[in-house]
């Protein structure tokens, strides 16, 4: 019977590297092969009915753990909840995958990440949903519309190219109503210059849809914003913030924006509150009404900063939910 433990698996260890040395040389040798030194594109198809959808990878920051990154809990509950997940050590990563729908009749891209203007300035960490929309097969111009769930800039500055330009030039921009009204009031970006944040976040708005204003939809809640795509009301991260539910044939999905921020920390502990949330209490109550409706209905979720390929199941867990990723399927 082989004995497993620590001790023995970094003795093997050892011994293999010696062993190495030994048949191959000085430690200097290299492989014939040079490393790729990057990752593959980042997408996965998938289908609801009779659409193909494509979960679009946009990138993933790790950056130290901000002290009010959950403003509710102490730091070192938040740090054990990342440690927990193994993220890298005093950190916490939060990815980032736009979702594609294509209807047959019609292409919708639902956010766009953090724009190719970040790409540089992350190293290539986020920014990549048009070359990955690229290696997918799909021209930037063949976009119809495109769906903002709410007016975060890590969901909206994917709408400008590296020039500034409209980076989907044919696609209707459509955004919800109440999120519109609120992030373009000059009464609350007023209010807003005390917080750093929140002044950024209405200068955001204000730069991205600088010069396209009258070409914006806005569109309201319980209502069918482009073919079977239903906007579901999900308020509290942002006044407007909007989910969908993408109906073909007898097959749903559930497309929850950022209900919670990353599962992790906040599907995990759902009354946890993010830094980013407009209304804390409002977004935990948001949190327990939509996974309570999706864990009932055993629904397909998709989450906005869930890991790639970011679908899965939610399943309660007492007064807590769990996240159940779906499995890799080879074929669509």
């Amino acid at each position: 019977m082989t004995d497993l433990n620590r001790r023995h698996l970094l003795a093997g260890a050892a011994a293999g590297t010696a062993a190495a040395l030994t048949s191959f040389g000085a430690p200097t040798a290299r492989a014939s092969v040079a490393p790729a030194g990057a990752q593959a594109p980042g997408f996965y198809r998938y289908k609801v009915g009779n659409y193909e959808c494509t979960s679009i990878n946009d990138g993933a920051r790790s950056f130290p753990l901000p002290d009010t990154f959950v403003t509710n809990v102490p730091k070192d509950q938040a740090l054990a909840a990342a440690d927990a997940a193994y993220m890298p050590k005093g950190m916490v990563t939060v990815p980032f995958n736009p979702q594609l729908i294509n209807t047959g009749s019609k292409l919708i891209l639902i956010d766009t990440g953090n724009g190719v203007a970040n790409l540089e300035a992350t190293k290539g960490a986020v920014g990549r949903t048009l070359q990955n929309l690229a290696a997918a097969g799909v021209d930037p111009k063949s976009i119809d519309v495109v769906l903002l769930s709410h007016l975060h800039p890590d969901h909206t500055n994917g709408i400008r190219a590296a020039d500034g330009s409209m980076a989907f030039p044919n696609a209707e921009i459509m955004v919800p109503s109440v999120d519109w009204a609120f992030w373009t009031s000059d009464e609350n970006t007023a209010k807003a210059q005390t917080n750093e944040m929140m002044k950024n976040y209405f200068a955001n708005v204000k730069k991205t849809f600088a010069g396209i204003e009258s070409k914006v939809t806005k569109y309201d809640w319980g209502k069918e914003v482009a073919p079977g795509i239903t906007s579901i009301a999900t308020p509290g991260h942002t006044p407007g913030h909007t989910s969908f539910a993408i109906a073909s044939g007898n097959s749903k999905i559930l497309i929850q924006s950022d209900v919670t921020n990353i599962p992790e920390f906040f599907l995990r502990n759902p009354d946890w509150h993010v830094v980013y949330d407009t209304d804390p209490d409002l977004a935990q109550a948001t949190r327990h009404k939509f996974y309570d409706m999706a864990s009932a209905e055993k629904a397909t979720v998709v989450g906005f900063h869930f890991t790639f390929p970011c679908i899965g199941h939610v399943e309660k867990d007492g007064a807590k939910y769990r996240l159940v990723p779906v499995a890799w399927n080879p074929v669509i």
